[in-house]
């Protein structure tokens, strides 16, 4: 016996070839099957509709007159279709899958075989569990079955149902929420989502797909299951606490897996929550592509304000033209359409005439009612979302059935125009043209799917603006296209987003805590998620210069951190200047003391002939101070901007220059000594007592400091250094020594040097004379090696401009001792007491005469 309902909830419009579909309109109340009565004959008790989904049914009915009326398409060949309806329930998904295949009134599995005759292919359903539901019917028998939902990451890796999807790889949808919640730095975040298989796997494959790029799941709440839409009261308590925690988190957003049943529960939920505490929830709302602001009859009441700003992923559509003109020629009491009826009474809240329910309450249906005058959750004029995948599944199908029919029309000509009846098309040819389907729609997409069969296309970025009077407002505001380059797979334009107002425009915050600003790092917080936080300063001498980094760093090699330790500030360059007060003093030091020696070396000469200058080897004498001159001056060349030149020069020429300086005074107080004990009868030194032995001292001495230089220059030169890490906030500008070694062994015979002079002078201090120098070069070298056994310390202690400082002190230091024990008793006699600089001064004062020839000679 036939289901009277059944025949009365479908569509049907005969045509050579038949495209079946089955859409999800209608919400129905069944008895539960027994097997201790007989089964009923009526399958259905009560139905609602849901009247948005209708435009289901509307859009593929246009989609079949448009390829009808197109001579480009199918030329004649008429196309028609059999629409019947899931009713949201797998027992009645199977059944009226099977009345597509077979043409008798009670359905009898393959019983003789008896299939539709011209069904091609079927279009549905509305989400995943309905569309495999049709699909283990239809894929026994190879139907093409071209789907418009977006199927769960298990049944998309199922192949081998002869299922084609019109619209794009789950997998973009989430990589699409992963890349919003990062644009917008949001990492504290909850998911919500039905408490079934199909919500869980919504929950771990995001959880898995945050850890990955540091979001967190703040919280995952479940939204109950229900056997039907009337199935209220089991799962009211628990919606009640969902509601309560979702008030009383911290957490701004919320993404959803916005199927039907969730959506339409959450948002039920909500409303009883704030009629009942008159509080309203602030959250922003992300909802995944299944979303549509969709209500049933009886909710008509409900509040749409509670997703005011909310963000949800779409499929991607265009405006098709004709079809808002196709819906002003509806006719509602057309016999052919079998779901027109229940949807004009259930959107407009009224009864058709003909019952006798329509006197009785008053509100009878006209026919002229206007479809623009319904709400939005009600119905729309233009064709969006899964309307849309459908109206091109629609001509997916068309554009195969016509690319078959001309290879087959090409291999096989007939006379004149060829017919349906000539060439019978056979619905399991189909598969191979739509594998390889590329058109483009008459609202201008390009339509093609991937070797999967899976629509090669992404997802745009709704916003929505929602009004009291349950209207709202769809602004795109971004996209998620996977056959762009990588870096423009994901776009949104921020400045057009509408936030709820009590974020005043603010883009909402979703951390766990405040961010950490630039200055401070992250630090984990025990036993809580990675997303919850400490701010700690960053230690010394490293920086963090963004928001919430996980750790702070060092500036460059030529930077330091600045107070707040958020940016880097440009080192200076830290050298011995001329234009500072440092470097300043010290060349007016060094011109001093070089004019002082300048002015000695002019007083010896201008009384070359006196007593008291013959009596000190005046070409030792003078050897001596110009020596003395030149390491004055050679500490200029410390002073300034290191060269390679002055590098090269500045420590040999100090190395030599004092060499000969100290050489000089070596030679000095050997004469001196020696002069003593040659006056000795018999003594056999005499013949080297004189101007060959101090020269031959001060050549000998300087030749061997200018080998070791030599040798310096060769094995590694000093050269221009910058020193990048001993200051914090300078860059040192120096002579690297090259081989350090060298300059060390270079001081220290300066120092064996001096430890000589100053011992033979020590020895020889107290020989009578009256101008015997031993004793004020013992004073002198006494000074000099101080100074220079001081140096090695500071000089190793000190850093930059400073170390160089003590190297020119320590050479002025070393020299005007040298330039004043020495020569300051003589100036004073030769300028002061000229009347003591006499030979007969000499001779009355000297014990010994042969010590002066000896002298003067």
């Amino acid at each position: 016996m036939e289901d009277s309902l059944q025949i009365h909830y479908q569509l049907y419009q005969p045509g050579d070839v038949i495209v079946g579909g089955v859409t999800s309109q209608l919400f129905s109340l069944s008895d539960t099957v027994s097997f201790k009565e007989h089964p009923k004959l009526k399958l259905i008790d009560e139905v609602v509709a849901v009247p948005k989904n209708y435009q289901q049914v509307l859009s593929l009915v246009f989609a079949v007159k448009e390829i009808n009326g197109n001579p480009k398409i199918l030329p004649n060949v008429t196309l028609g279709l059999h629409i019947y309806d899931s009713h949201f329930d797998a027992k009645m998904t199977y059944q009226n899958s099977l009345n597509l295949l077979f043409n008798q009134n009670r359905t009898i599995l393959n019983y003789h075989c008896v299939i539709q005759k011209n069904l091609v292919a079927v279009i549905g359903g509305l989400d995943s569990d309905i569309s495999f539901h049709m699909a283990t019917i239809l894929g026994i028998y190879k139907i093409p079955q071209v789907t418009y939902c977006l199927f769960d990451p298990v049944i998309s890796e199922i192949n081998d149902l002869s299922l084609y999807r019109m619209v794009p790889r789950e997998t973009h949808q989430y990589t699409g929420i992963v890349k919003l919640l990062l644009h917008f730095h949001w990492k504290w975040v909850g998911i919500i989502a039905m408490s079934d298989d199909k919500g869980e796997k919504f929950v771990q494959t995001l959880i898995q797909m945050f850890s990955q790029r540091g979001i967190c799941a703040a919280f995952t709440q479940k939204i109950p299951t229900h056997s039907n839409i009337f199935d209220m009261l089991n799962w009211l308590d628990p919606l009640t606490n969902m509601t309560n925690f979702l008030f009383q988190t911290r957490v701004n957003i919320c993404i959803v897996s916005a199927d039907t049943h969730s959506m339409l529960t959450l948002q039920l939920a909500l409303n009883l929550f704030e009629s009942g505490t008159m509080t309203p929830m602030y959250k922003v709302w992300v909802m995944t592509a299944d979303w549509n602001f969709s209500s049933e009859t009886f909710h008509r009441s409900l509040d749409i304000q509670v997703f005011y700003g909310a963000l949800s992923f779409a499929i991607q559509s265009n405006e098709v033209p004709g079809f808002h003109d196709f819906l002003q020629i509806l006719d509602p009491y057309s016999a052919e359409d079998g779901f027109i009826r229940v949807f004009w009474e259930q959107a407009f809240d009224c009864i058709f005439p003909d019952t006798n329910e329509c006197e009785a309450t008053g509100k009878c249906c006209t026919g002229e009612e206007k479809l623009e005058s319904l709400p939005g959750p009600f119905f729309e004029m233009s064709l969006i979302g899964q309307s849309y995948s459908i109206y091109t599944a629609v001509y997916a199908v068309a554009h195969a059935l016509h690319a078959m029919y001309s290879l087959r029309t090409k291999h096989r000509p007939v006379s004149g125009l060829y017919r349906a009846e000539v060439v019978k098309p056979q619905h399991f040819q189909l598969h191979s043209f739509l594998q390889s389907i590329l058109f483009n729609t008459s609202a201008g997409d390009t339509v093609s799917l991937n070797e999967k069969g899976v629509l090669a296309a992404g997802f745009d970025i709704i916003n929505w603006i929602t009004f009291p009077n349950k209207s709202f407002l769809r602004v795109k505001v971004g996209e998620i296209d996977p056959q762009a380059p990588w870096d423009r797979e994901f776009f949104i334009n921020d400045t057009i987003i509408t936030w709820h107002k009590i974020f005043n425009q603010d883009v909402p915050l979703a951390l766990c805590n405040d961010h950490c600003y630039p200055g401070y790092s992250r630090q984990k917080k025990e036993g809580k998620l990675f997303c919850c936080y400490d701010c700690t300063l960053c230690p010394k001498g490293k920086i963090s210069n963004q928001t919430d980094m996980d750790d702070c760093f060092k500036c460059a090699e030529d930077q330091y951190p600045n107070m707040e330790r958020n940016g880097c500030l440009v080192k200076e360059l830290n050298f011995l200047s001329y234009d500072e007060p440092l470097g300043i003093t010290l060349v007016v030091l060094t011109l001093f003391l070089s004019l002082t020696t300048t002015l000695v070396l002019g007083i010896f000469f201008k009384n070359r002939n006196t007593p008291i200058v013959k009596a000190n080897n005046r070409d030792l004498t003078y050897f001596l101070l110009i020596s003395l001159l030149l390491c004055f001056l050679c500490s200029l060349l410390f002073i300034g901007h290191p060269q390679s030149i002055t590098c090269h020069i500045q420590q040999i020429a100090f190395g030599i220059i004092f060499s000969m300086a100290v050489s000089s005074v070596l030679a000095k107080t050997i004469t001196v000594f020696l002069a003593f004990v040659v006056t000795k009868p018999g003594s056999k030194l005499r013949k080297w007592v004189g101007k060959r032995l101090s020269n031959s001292i001060v050549l000998c001495c300087s030749f061997i400091q200018a080998s070791m230089c030599m040798v310096w220059l060769y094995i590694g030169p000093p050269f221009p250094d910058m020193d990048k890490h001993s200051l914090p906030e300078e860059i040192i500008v120096e002579c690297n020594e090259g081989s350090a070694n060298m300059f060390y062994y270079i001081l220290g015979y300066m120092g064996f040097l001096s430890l000589v002079s100053f011992i033979v002078a020590f020895f020889a201090r107290k020989l009578p004379s009256t101008f015997n120098e031993a004793k004020f070069i013992t004073f002198s070298m006494l000074v000099f090696c101080s100074v220079w056994v001081s140096f090695v310390p500071t000089y190793l202690s000190t850093k930059g401009k400073y170390m160089v400082a003590v190297e020119i002190f320590s050479i002025l230091a070393s020299s005007a001792a040298l330039l004043g024990f020495i020569f300051s008793p003589k100036c004073y006699i030769i300028v002061l007491r000229p009347e003591l600089n006499s030979k007969e001064q000499l001779k009355r004062r000297n014990t010994s005469t042969q010590l002066n020839a000896t002298l003067s000679s």
